[in-house]
């Protein structure tokens, strides 16, 4: 397995702002385990518990433009995570997605410019190094 790390100045000017993500997890272990590690490196974390929740949220103009990086689960109730994701993506074309791929199954096709898939098996520090790579890629 191969590590990657993120350079000290990419962190700093992460940290440095009030950088926001939205969690889209419908399992309230996991969306709480998820959370916290997120908050170790974030500086606002909201959680919605599925697709429909979070398009709300981003609907609301003040909210939408605060929000960085949006991060979901695959299997959620209802809109699933890629669904959700090109939903989300057509309407806030700049939005990065992390989609937490939980099955093993391929989603490559499913993934574009900025929709990227996390497989299995990952840990905490997979994700906050795959959203850090996001939001630098996104920040101005």
């Amino acid at each position: 397995m191969s590590f990657i790390t993120i350079a000290q100045p990419v962190v700093e000017s992460i940290w440095g702002k009030m950088t926001t993500v939205l969690l889209v997890d419908d399992d309230p272990m996991q969306a709480i385990v998820r959370k916290a590690a997120l908050e170790r490196r974030f500086k606002h974390v909201v959680r919605a518990s599925d697709a429909a929740e979070a398009l709300g949220l981003m609907e609301k103009p003040q909210f939408a433009d605060s929000v960085d990086l949006v991060i979901t689960d695959l299997n959620l109730p209802g809109l699933s995570g890629p669904a959700f994701a090109k939903e989300l993506h057509a309407r806030v074309p700049s939005m990065p997605i992390l989609v937490l791929n939980t099955t093993g199954e391929s989603h490559a096709a499913d993934a574009g410019e900025s929709i990227r898939f996390l497989d299995r098996p990952f840990r905490a520090e997979d994700i906050l190094i795959a959203a850090t790579q996001m939001i630098s890629h996104t920040s101005p």
